[in-house]
């Protein structure tokens, strides 16, 4: 499986300790650890609201909300020049148990990992995010849309069938014009 694409997260999501495997799982594929001789040395960088404990060759920000500007800041300062292949999205938001608020702000949220994917992606790069159904989603996904070739919905297998999570996938980042 090449290391930007993100279906392979999608099938290693029913691990039990999920984020401890994940962030293993994403240095070995993307070769952050230069492991893969010939092959290009990725980077793996995770943002979480809890405490994330470090990982070897990979960059963690824990204790950080993605939707403030000094942890977008700290990932593009860590990023320098580079440009990313991948951004995967599991977050969610705490849920506050009104069902229209949590959908208001997953797609807060999803909005916001997309305007910066759209800053901060190379072309042909591949974008996942967590999302849960709700009315705003066909709009979302129309948005996506016009920066990637493919935009498509998926389940992994690991959901319950009656769980209103599903994922965005989106292939083929054409760009954007600045």
């Amino acid at each position: 499986m090449p290391y930007d694409d993100p279906m392979w997260w999608i099938k290693y999501r029913n691990i039990t300790y999920k984020r401890f495997y994940l962030r293993h799982i994403a240095v070995k594929q993307s070769n952050a650890d230069g492991a893969s001789v010939g092959k290009p040395k990725g980077m793996v960088i995770g943002v979480d609201l809890l405490q994330i404990y470090p990982i070897e060759h990979a960059v963690v920000y824990g204790n950080s909300d993605f939707l403030r500007q000094e942890t977008q800041d700290k990932l593009r300062a860590t990023l320098g020049d580079r440009r990313l292949d991948c951004v995967l999205l599991d977050m969610a938001p705490n849920a506050t148990g009104f069902r229209a608020l949590d959908q208001e702000n997953i797609t807060t949220l999803c909005y916001s990992v997309l305007r910066f994917a759209l800053l901060m992606s190379s072309p042909k790069a591949s974008l996942l995010m967590k999302i849960w159904d709700n009315g705003d989603v066909p709009k979302l996904e129309k948005s996506i849309n016009e920066y990637y070739d493919s935009v498509k919905r998926v389940k992994p297998r690991a959901s319950r069938d009656d769980s209103s999570e599903n994922f965005i996938l989106a292939r083929g980042f054409r760009g954007i014009e600045r």
